[in-house]
């Protein structure tokens, strides 16, 4: 996405009904600076541009926290206005990534970006649009915590693409796995669509690889080209904005690992593994950014990876055992 134009339209958006005029007085700016930022000619900050979601009415604390999940225990009740409160965001988005990755992945050098990580200096507003995007590859969804998407035109189309991906996902959780065989170099190699390949690759049947299909070329995610099926547009996918599919689908792919658990002869490149431990609350809290450090990088290896030549699932978990989950009485 272009980011300088989205920056812009991201503030006409927060701006609403009112006046350039009357919201830059909100700001107790002399001057017209909403002018200058909607045309492009200024930048406010990232932790300016905080402030003025919040003058404008956002909550910004629970935007971020439903971009991110939950608020890590470094950023409750912090104040995303202040430098160091945005420099704690970007750390926590940085987890996981080196320095010079991270700046290669933004287009920044990486002494600027050591400078943003340690409140020397401040992100403009589409340094850190830049940011969240190469760190986090959902820029929609924090996006989504300050405005609708469907209101800023540069991510219009890609927000309606990622919520009908989404739609399908909940409905037909083996939809997905379906797009990613589309997108292997086995599936292309072939002089036409075969049905059921993509059952025989998944080991599903070829009614649910039928339906599948159907579904995703109705959602307009897949088309017919050249007499195969090809992916229109692939954005990631994360559920946390509708936490029960969510649930839904973790537990569907939980159970897909469970019944593919080899009994006796374990495939030589599956890894199925546990560990049983105790440990210190300190360190219960290390291992739980360490996880989410994991998956992060993960899924930037995923999207960085070519040739597309293998399907394959990831489930991990961390639980506190020593916690149960104590069900709802029955009524």
């Amino acid at each position: 996405m272009d980011h300088e134009a989205l920056a812009k339209q991201l503030i006409r958006a927060l701006r609403g009904r009112r006046s350039q005029v009357a919201l830059s007085r909100r700001l107790k700016c002399r001057s017209n600076v909403i002018y200058t930022w909607e045309s492009g000619r200024r930048w406010p900050t990232a932790a300016v541009f905080f402030h003025l979601a919040e003058r404008t009415g956002v909550d910004v604390a629970a935007g971020i926290a439903q971009f991110l999940g939950t608020l890590p225990p470094a950023l409750e009740g912090r104040d995303f206005s202040q430098p160091a409160t945005v420099a704690l965001l970007l750390s926590h988005l940085r987890e996981g990534t080196t320095l010079v990755e991270l700046a290669r992945r933004v287009g920044t050098n990486r002494v600027s970006l050591a400078r943003w990580l340690k409140g020397e200096a401040e992100p403009r507003l589409p340094e850190l649009l830049r940011v969240i995007d190469a760190s986090s590859l959902r820029l929609l969804d924090f996006l989504a915590g300050f405005v609708p998407p469907d209101r800023l035109p540069e991510a219009r189309e890609k927000w309606r693409v990622l919520e009908a991906q989404r739609k399908v996902a909940y409905s037909l959780p083996w939809s997905h796995a379906v797009m990613r065989v589309l997108e292997t170099e086995a599936y292309r190699r072939l002089p036409q669509h075969q049905s059921g390949f993509i059952a025989r690759r998944l080991g599903i049947s070829d009614a649910e690889e039928a339906e599948c299909l159907q579904a995703l070329a109705t959602s307009e995610l897949i088309a017919k080209r050249r007499k195969r099926w090809v992916t229109t547009q692939v954005l990631t996918v994360d559920t946390r904005r509708n936490p029960g599919a969510g649930r839904a689908l973790k537990q569907h792919w939980a159970g897909v690992a469970l019944g593919r658990l080899p009994a006796l002869e374990p495939r030589e490149n599956d890894l199925f593994s546990y560990n049983l431990f105790n440990v210190s609350e300190k360190d219960w809290v290390r291992l739980r950014e360490l996880h989410i450090a994991y998956y992060q990088e993960l899924r930037r290896i995923i999207n960085a990876s070519e040739p597309a030549e293998r399907v394959a699932l990831v489930n991990v978990q961390l639980m506190r055992l020593d916690e149960p989950v104590v069900a709802d009485p029955p009524r």
